[in-house]
């Protein structure tokens, strides 16, 4: 009896870390899924106070919107819009995510005991950023709890998409990792499976962790077994479900 529910308990351990296994599919994804909803608990007074306190500003493709190690004295929300948000030593660079529109910026340095930039920004494309009074903003998070909620949600979605993506940055075979990326363009920026490419291979190389040289090699692998199609920025997934296998198996 003993031995049988020993051997019950270790099929239903085994069988519960296959399931885990199955559901938890890490991907290399720069973009955290969770929607930005805070300025949609904001009362009426609130919301006229944040334009107030607010100012839009227009940057140019390559233009360095933040740096990192700089004082911090606003957070900011990108209205039009593509960036990228890295940390460096001056040597080397690691690219942490991707910020397209309907994002913030700048969340971390709203700790008391931090008020600097952790990491710097660059503009992808011309985006259009409105940078806001981070006094006003922390003020805000004390005096509407629902907006408080919110950012604290935005920062935790934010926090596991970044464990995911390093997770198969150091697991991840380099097809997959790119496939990962891809597919990340494809469904949580452009929302299509054909759209113009505003990367260029050396930042689908610095996504992915990979030399520009490979990125360039397994994109016409990709191409010559009809996963995808590329033309100069044109890009199409020509085959979703096996570049998803790709990224998954990878």
């Amino acid at each position: 009896m003993v031995s049988f529910i020993a051997d019950e308990f270790v099929y239903l351990h085994h069988e519960c870390l296959y399931t885990m296994k199955k559901s938890e599919q890490y991907t290399g994804c720069t973009i955290s899924p969770h929607k930005c909803k805070c300025f949609e608990k904001l009362t009426d007074e609130e919301l006229k106070l944040l334009e107030d306190r607010s100012t839009m500003v227009n940057y140019q493709k390559g233009e360095i919107i933040c740096k990192q190690g700089s004082f911090a004295s606003h957070v900011m929300y990108m209205e039009h819009g593509l960036a990228k948000v890295y940390i460096d030593d001056g040597l080397n660079q690691l690219v942490l995510k991707i910020i397209p529109e309907g994002n913030l910026l700048g969340l971390s340095a709203l700790s008391e005991d931090n008020n600097k930039f952790q990491y710097s920004a660059m503009a992808y494309i011309d985006s259009q950023i409105k940078e806001i009074d981070i006094h006003f903003f922390k003020q805000l998070l004390v005096q509407n709890p629902a907006f408080s909620k919110e950012v604290i949600d935005i920062m935790g979605s934010n926090s596991a998409q970044i464990n995911g993506r390093f997770f198969c940055l150091t697991h991840k075979q380099s097809y997959g990792r790119l496939a990962d990326i891809l597919i990340c363009l494809s469904d949580r920026i452009f929302k299509s499976e054909e759209f113009l490419l505003p990367l260029s291979r050396k930042d689908l190389a610095e996504l992915s962790g990979l030399s520009s040289e490979t990125v360039i090699r397994m994109l016409k692998k990709f191409h010559d077994d009809g996963l995808i199609q590329l033309d100069g920025k044109n890009f199409k997934i020509l085959d979703y479900t096996r570049l998803k296998k790709v990224s998954e198996t990878g």
